[in-house]
């Protein structure tokens, strides 16, 4: 990704891992519209004149409202709060600087509701971290106007990474929890459940103050597991005989209560999930369970666990901040629980038919197409950000991208599938480009969540569009499969529904090509269609 960046002070060293050109100081009136995305970076003026400095944050304000002008919603613009830096006041009763601080981030959250290419990120979660010595060397600050120590570069660039890793949703599905000294105190099998330590005084406390911070997670959409070696008998006298427990059994999406190795049972979460391993994280008190983990996945992200129940709140944090923010939850994040849940009771269905069409026939599943307006355009974005498995080109599209399609002619749909267990949600995308003419279409997208996956769902929303593409007036339709790590499952899907391969060199993006005169497919009965 290349950037553009805008700033008023010196601020180079803090980008050197990152593609970027930067404007002159406090320049706005002609920049480069070559790089795919801009930063806005101004930092508070650093000077004793607090009235002048007030007045030119001020001025921020119609400088940043002319550049969201001529950037028009193209490209993504993400834009740094202004932070007190360094501040003098001559009378205590008065905070003119903060105010204007304040007023000018006002200003920007406002503008991102307007604008939804401006993506705000808090910049004062980065400076909180150290003390106004810190974020000012004044040796560089009168050398080269910098404002932000340059001895802070590596720790701005990993916060930096986390905050557009956020914007761009990449954040954990599932947190795998142990129990022991983990969810509670003491130890099941040796304490009994009179030993256990939840609510009331310390350290009971910290633990309830844990679960109930897990269970505000799982309201955000992240699955909550358990894998624990303990009698699964036993465990479930805890849930219901000892008071004081925040969280349930039936907040949790799957559980693994047995004497496996931890690594085999977070495995098989991840296939009863069907959530890859790259999107877990596990948690244990036991630094010998978290090795043996980190050693056999080393996709699962298994961080430190405190020496000290005290220490649980500031640990919880730990976790939002590194795996678990996301810049803004759609409607199917927050029901991530219940989704997953639904889905085991499908696998259950599953095993009762011998029959393919049976089982389908028995989900009821209705598909509903629809065209992506503004209100599905975050669920859009966070499919592509996030979609592997199913996932035909894997391309990685910004709320800007999606809406230069729909501007510019595009068919952008998605679809939304319930069946008689629950509604998936949002759960699809597809991007049809057409020739000037319109009688060639360019599948330029088409990716579908895993969770719905295995009912063939895939191949009734694309039979849909392709014959509402050739009704429209096309005469061919191309298509390509470009490979990644985590696609292969899809190397052969347009072969199945009747596309004819163009060329054939092993491990190179395949091309496809489909004419009217040659399709052949029909939309199932066992399945209810309806375009929205």
């Amino acid at each position: 990704m290349t950037y553009y960046v805008f700033r008023n002070s010196t601020i180079e060293p803090l980008f050197k891992c990152f593609d970027v050109t930067f404007s002159g100081y406090n320049q706005i009136l002609e920049f480069s519209d070559k790089s795919e995305s801009y930063i806005w970076f101004y930092t508070q003026p650093v000077r004793s004149d607090i009235q002048n400095v007030c007045e030119e944050i001020e001025h921020f304000k119609r400088d940043l409202a002319y550049v969201l002008d001529k950037v028009k919603g193209k490209k993504t613009i993400y834009a740094l709060t202004l932070t007190e830096i360094f501040n003098i006041r001559f009378e205590t009763n008065k905070n003119q600087l903060v105010d204007a601080i304040w007023q000018f981030n006002e200003f920007l959250y406002k503008k991102a509701e307007e604008y939804g290419n401006l993506k705000v990120i808090d910049f004062a979660s980065f400076t909180s971290k150290y003390g106004n010595q810190e974020i000012i060397d004044w040796k560089y600050f009168y050398l080269s106007m910098m404002s932000v120590n340059p001895k802070l570069a590596k720790n701005f660039e990993e916060w930096f990474i986390e905050q557009l890793d956020a914007i761009a949703l990449k954040r954990k599905k599932c947190i795998v929890l142990d129990l022991d000294n983990t969810l509670w105190g003491g130890v099941l099998g040796e304490d009994g459940i009179e030993g256990i330590k939840i609510g009331g005084v310390y350290p009971g406390n910290a633990y309830a103050s844990f679960q109930t911070s897990l269970l505000e997670l799982s309201k955000q959409g992240v699955v909550l597991a358990i894998c624990s070696k303990n009698n699964e008998k036993d465990v479930d006298e805890v849930w219901d005989n000892v008071p004081g427990m925040i969280l349930s059994k039936e907040d949790f999406s799957a559980f693994r209560v047995n004497w496996q190795d931890k690594a085999s049972n977070i495995e098989e979460i991840a296939k009863e999930l069907n959530i890859g391993l790259d999107s877990f994280v596990f948690v244990d008190d036991n630094p010998t369970e978290r090795e043996l983990v980190k050693g056999q996945l080393p996709m699962v992200e298994v961080p430190d666990f405190p020496d000290h129940q005290y220490e649980l709140q500031r640990f919880f944090k730990l976790l939002v901040d590194r795996y678990f923010r996301a810049y803004s939850l759609t409607a199917e994040d927050l029901k991530k629980t219940q989704q997953y849940k639904d889905n085991a009771q499908r696998s259950k269905l599953k095993k009762k038919y011998s029959s393919f069409d049976d089982y389908v026939q028995n989900l009821e599943i209705e598909i509903s197409i629809i065209k992506v307006t503004e209100i599905h355009l975050n669920r859009a974005v966070q499919m592509c950000q996030k979609t592997n498995q199913f996932n035909l080109t894997t391309k990685r599209y910004q709320d800007s991208d999606i809406r230069n399609f729909m501007d510019n002619g595009s068919w952008v749909y998605c679809i939304s599938v319930k069946d008689k267990f629950g509604d998936n949600g949002i759960t699809g995308l597809l991007i049809f480009n057409f020739s000037e003419d319109k009688t060639t279409v360019y599948i330029d997208t088409l990716l579908l969540s895993c969770r719905i996956l295995g009912k063939k769902i895939e191949e009734q929303f694309i039979i849909h569009m392709l014959k509402k593409a050739f009704d429209s007036g096309a005469s061919v339709i191309e298509a390509k499969y470009i490979p990644s790590a985590k696609n292969e499952q899809v190397k052969e899907f347009y072969e199945r529904i009747g596309f004819e391969q163009l060329n054939s060199k092993i491990g190179e993006e395949k091309n496809y090509s489909l004419k009217k005169e040659d399709f052949r497919y029909s939309q199932s009965k066992l399945y209810k269609i309806v375009e929205l």
